[in-house]
């Protein structure tokens, strides 16, 4: 047999030793050298070298000690920003990755005895936040790099202008309101009889400022208490029909277009916002996941509670057990006409009312807003998983 064959033992020790990681006990920490078995390591122990190695470590071991556990807990926390970022990670699986590097600290070389006791100590001194639950310990990173926090605060700063916008906007529609209302002159009302003086002429009433004041009140009520008073006070107010009038009738007119024009662009801006959270508390859903089982599989439950906008603990009807799960994984339940409804989206997003008839064709139901500023009001085209039935 060559000395170059594939079954040498001077073969088969190379591809062992190419493979990286050996057996710990093999390895010495102050000489950093990996020891192929038993044997070697006692010879290297022998040498002069290692005892050399010895004999500076005595002097001082509390340097070196505390030399490997910085190298250590600095390349462990390097690879846990760069491999994972301020993502939630079992301790575990850092550290497999982190000894698979040939060239790693080992721990029994730090001041630290296990994984456990590192972990705690990088809650301590406010490295990561660390929690134990039943499957191990979990770690995140708190970065706290000056560019991040740098963007992080222009974000918040970002945030912050949208909703100084969002005011100044509300601000404006609220002195258009009550710029288009303060020109309005305040009357008694004057109660006459219902007569006609021929029996064949037909009475006709004139709604048209009745409803213009309910529009206003519904506008200022989104508006605000100051808007509030404002129309309240020009409320059910009968005006005199008279020829002087009626060039004040037009400017009103004018005004009364603007204001419309301005409740209109309010009331597609509600129409179309639109979140990605829809769960409510006592409402009935249904579990479309199968990871639970047929059990629960297409059975429904009522939403006891919403944690963190997205989760929901579910109250099944049939069994009673209660589920903590996520919004993806459930379903609203459309009721059958008649029943009671929940809006959970867009402009209509929390109030109550009644379904009343279901277009299957586009997938999308009519109903009519039983709470709110908005009562009696029908809405139509309302889509499936806008609505759900109520508990």
């Amino acid at each position: 047999m060559g000395k170059s064959d594939f079954l040498t033992p001077k073969a088969i020790a190379n591809r062992i030793k190419s493979k990286g990681l050996q057996k710990l006990r093999w390895y010495c920490q102050m000489c950093q050298k990996q020891c192929r078995d038993e044997n070697g390591f006692k010879c290297h122990c022998m040498s002069e070298s290692h005892q050399r190695q010895l004999l500076l470590a005595s002097e001082n071991p509390q340097q070196f000690m505390d030399y490997f556990s910085e190298e250590f807990r600095n390349d462990f926390l390097e690879l846990l920003r760069r491999r994972f970022g301020t993502k939630r990670v079992h301790n575990n699986i850092v550290y497999n990755e982190y000894i698979s590097h040939r060239e790693h600290i080992h721990m029994n070389a730090t001041q630290w005895e296990t994984l456990t006791d590192f972990t705690k100590w990088l809650g301590r001194e406010g490295l990561c936040k660390v929690d134990e639950t039943p499957k191990g310990w979990y770690i995140q990173y708190i970065d706290r790099d000056p560019e991040t926090i740098r963007r992080q605060l222009e974000l918040e700063k970002k945030k912050k202008q949208d909703l100084d916008d969002e005011e100044k906007t509300a601000k404006f529609i609220e002195e258009q309101v009550r710029r288009g209302l303060e020109g309005k002159e305040q009357e008694t009302p004057i109660f006459t009889e219902l007569s006609r003086e021929n029996d064949e002429e037909k009475g006709s009433f004139n709604f048209s400022s009745f409803f213009f004041n309910v529009d206003a009140f519904v506008l200022a009520f989104s508006l605000g208490p100051s808007a509030l008073k404002t129309v309240g006070s020009t409320a059910s107010v009968k005006r005199k029909e008279s020829p002087q009038s009626s060039a004040q009738s037009k400017e009103k007119k004018k005004k009364k277009s603007a204001l419309d024009e301005i409740m209109e662009i309010e009331e597609e801006k509600k129409r179309t916002a639109r979140t990605d959270y829809w769960l409510q508390p006592e409402i009935i859903v249904k579990i479309i996941t199968k990871k639970l089982g047929d059990k629960y599989h297409k059975k429904k439950g009522i939403v006891k509670e919403v944690i963190d906008k997205y989760t929901a603990v579910v109250k099944m009807i049939d069994s009673g057990d209660k589920l903590k799960l996520d919004q993806t994984h459930l379903e609203t339940v459309i009721p059958a006409p008649g029943k009671r409804i929940l809006v959970l989206n867009g402009g209509y997003r929390g109030n109550e009312g009644t379904l009343e008839s279901i277009n299957e064709k586009t997938f999308s139901a009519t109903i009519v807003i039983e709470t709110g500023p908005l009562k009696g009001r029908r809405v139509e085209g309302i889509q499936y998983e806008d609505i759900s039935k109520l508990a």
